[in-house]
């Protein structure tokens, strides 16, 4: 596919940014835009980005989602600072709960590939390669090859069904219950896997040659072994987890299915059929399906048959990455449904039947099963939206060649996208206009001038002329 490479001279010093506005014949998705825009900035404080409404203090997966969803990009001096509030010992280490310290991995190599900061790069594969040195020896069963613990953000019990889950235990809290210890999860692993691949990036980009070719031995074999134990031949999909006396959970997993998707552990037509066939509710893919047996349709777990909208928006881009943009689409359109019927808020997750607010409920002790809120204003939903536009309909992600744009024409005929405006990349303003109404892109041009096919790649070096605003046309037909 033909590119075009253009360097960009970009002053040493900060620009004063406006917001970003995008511009479609959906006014709905405009306005929704802006609401996730408002939520991310809104929710730094103390100069972390915080994971939203009541929650305080810093999570590991929040401040790594969140970057690598859209705050690298558009507040990278914050998202470096909150993802070294998460690390110990002098920024050697990843810190807080165990099984998802290494999806720090992944957001980190993102904030290195959008600000191209050597020195946060050099100290992330540091804290980075301590941590997994750690997780293998203390969190990897090495019968399966698979890493153990908890799925990725299923902190709650709620997300586990027998005899994970234990009657009687009035814990809503995972590692509460013992035998959670010793599970191996779809989503976890998968996020294993990627923080391998990350990992060998990070040790080929500083010197590490050595180190770089074991981490992607590591990654082939965790790889293998995933396929081997968690792949279900008889139904083509993935299972849930295998718990603790070695038995497969048969239940749809959204976020790790996203992940085998996106990160090239199912393959091309295993991720076709993955997509086709997942069962998605009137209001998105849900969190796991089915019901866990102490749950229903009026009472849904928290962590079970409910819908995160940050899940959504991965499983949006795993939809895409298989060409089905139907599912895309729908994604996107419920999102913006389910804010704009919530007075205007993203929150932390809904009911996946009504597309109410609904927190869930989490535990069962005796005769109670205990509810929960579903938090407002929350920031990883809020960048789950803009991942799907900025990543989704843009085409716009950091590389190592520079920030590539690819952006999806037809989605933006579906949409009828207009402009994308004060889209920061480091010290520069991006304006994206779309010209012509076409399905197809016919060529893109910069400041009037320069012209690619189908994608862009840009570039910033350290030291030069100042280059506040940047204009991008890019043709349709």
């Amino acid at each position: 596919m033909k590119h075009l490479l253009l360097t960009l001279l970009a002053a040493a010093g900060t620009i004063s940014l406006s917001a970003q506005t995008l511009t479609s014949a959906d006014k709905r998705l405009d306005h929704v835009f802006d609401i996730a825009t408002s939520t991310l900035y809104n929710n730094v404080r103390d100069s972390i980005i915080n994971a939203g409404g009541s929650y305080t203090g810093e999570w590991t997966r929040d401040i790594a989602i969140n970057s690598w969803n859209a705050s690298n990009l558009l507040l990278p001096e914050v998202s470096r600072h909150s993802l070294w509030c998460t690390t110990t010992d002098h920024r050697t280490r990843i810190g807080h709960q165990y099984w998802d310290h290494i999806i720090w991995v992944i957001g980190a190599y993102d904030h290195y590939l959008t600000t191209r900061d050597e020195a946060f790069l050099r100290q992330a594969y540091t804290a980075s390669r301590n941590t997994m040195q750690q997780l293998e020896s203390e969190a990897f069963d090495s019968r399966y090859g698979l890493f153990t613990g908890p799925s990725v953000f299923n902190d709650g019990i709620a997300g586990y069904e027998s005899p994970i889950y234990e009657q009687g235990r009035a814990s809503s809290y995972v590692l509460d219950y013992p035998n959670a210890r010793h599970i191996m999860c779809l989503s976890t692993n998968c996020v294993y896997y990627a923080a391998y691949l990350r990992l060998a990036d990070m040790a080929r980009l500083t010197g590490d040659a050595s180190t770089a070719k074991s981490y992607l031995a590591s990654a082939a074999t965790l790889k293998g072994n995933i396929r081997n134990h968690l792949w279900d031949t008889q139904q083509q999909t993935f299972y849930y987890l295998i718990d603790h006396n070695g038995t497969p959970h048969r239940f749809q997993e959204g976020l790790g299915l996203s992940f085998a998707v996106l990160f090239g552990i199912a393959d091309p037509s295993e991720a076709a059929h993955l997509v086709a066939k997942a069962h998605v509710t009137p209001y998105g893919l849900p969190s796991i399906y089915p019901h866990f047996q102490r749950f229903s349709d009026e009472r849904p777990g928290r962590h079970n048959t409910i819908i995160w909208p940050f899940v959504n928006a991965f499983w949006a881009e795993a939809t895409l990455q298989t060409g089905a943009r139907d599912k895309f689409i729908f994604e996107v359109e419920n999102l913006c449904r389910l804010v704009t019927r919530s007075n205007d808020c993203f929150y932390e997750i809904y009911d996946s039947r009504t597309g109410a607010v609904n927190g869930g409920w989490q535990t069962k002790a005796s005769d109670r099963i205990e509810s929960w809120e579903s938090i407002h204003h929350q920031t990883w939903s809020a960048t789950g939206f803009l991942r799907m536009v900025i990543k989704g309909i843009f085409g716009i992600r950091a590389t190592e060649e520079g920030l590539v744009m690819a952006p999806d024409a037809e989605l933006m005929h579906h949409f009828g996208i207009s402009r994308l405006d004060n889209l920061r990349f480091m010290n520069i303003r991006l304006h994206i206009r779309r010209i012509g109404n076409g399905h197809k892109i016919h060529r893109i041009k910069i400041e009037g001038q320069k012209s690619g096919k189908e994608r862009i790649v840009l570039r910033t070096v350290a030291n030069g002329s100042p280059h506040t605003d940047i204009h991008i046309d890019i043709i349709t037909r």
